[in-house]
């Protein structure tokens, strides 16, 4: 009940965050929903996942060729050395998936002209710290993104500090205000 809970809030809700404890489905819910938002409701047509590189390697495709439902989904791996990351995001995909080591690379690479509509943070406390290259990057590309998921176990590892940068990402500063100085006052 609560992944078909999940499924409906992700669809219901551009910017989400599902922080559910490890081994209860975020990657099956978030795929399942991408392939409704994709193939049923025409509402993405290019997504991107963001993840560790372990996940992004082996997770993700795992999970597509686990679900009949999910077979279907094309997907590319933005990995390994330049000329290797440059032919996947020229390949035709539904689904994206680059490790968050390369994440300010990509953004680099497309600038202004990000093509991404719908973006997934696999694992979102790695996107902590305002002050880290991953986050700064994310930020500047956010705009242009229809759609963020974020998902993770623990949100706020370290403390409430953590949860700032995490839910901007999310949700552009509606919730915990624009400014962390703010969310700090």
């Amino acid at each position: 009940n609560y992944q078909t809970y999940s499924i409906n809030f992700l669809l219901n809700n551009p910017y989400s965050g599902l922080f559910l404890e490890p081994g209860l489905g975020k990657t099956i819910i978030t795929l399942t929903a991408i392939d409704e938002l994709m193939h049923n409701r025409f509402e993405v047509s290019r997504v991107l996942v963001v993840a560790p590189l372990r996940v992004a390697r082996d997770t993700w495709g795992g999970e597509c060729k686990k679900w009949k439902h999910l077979k279907h989904l094309k997907l590319s791996l933005i990995l390994g050395t330049e000329p290797e990351r440059i032919r996947a995001i020229n390949k035709s995909a539904d689904i994206y998936i680059i490790n968050r080591e390369n994440l300010v690379w990509l953004i680099k690479h497309y600038g202004k002209n990000f093509p991404y509509d719908m973006v997934v943070l696999d694992e979102l406390s790695s996107f902590k710290s305002v002050s880290s290259k991953r986050f700064r990057a994310m930020k500047s590309v956010r705009p242009f993104v229809k759609r963020v998921v974020g998902l993770t176990g623990t949100p706020a590892p370290n403390g409430l500090l953590d949860l700032w940068p995490q839910v901007y990402l999310l949700d552009m500063g509606k919730r915990l205000g624009r400014y962390i100085t703010a969310y700090k006052n």
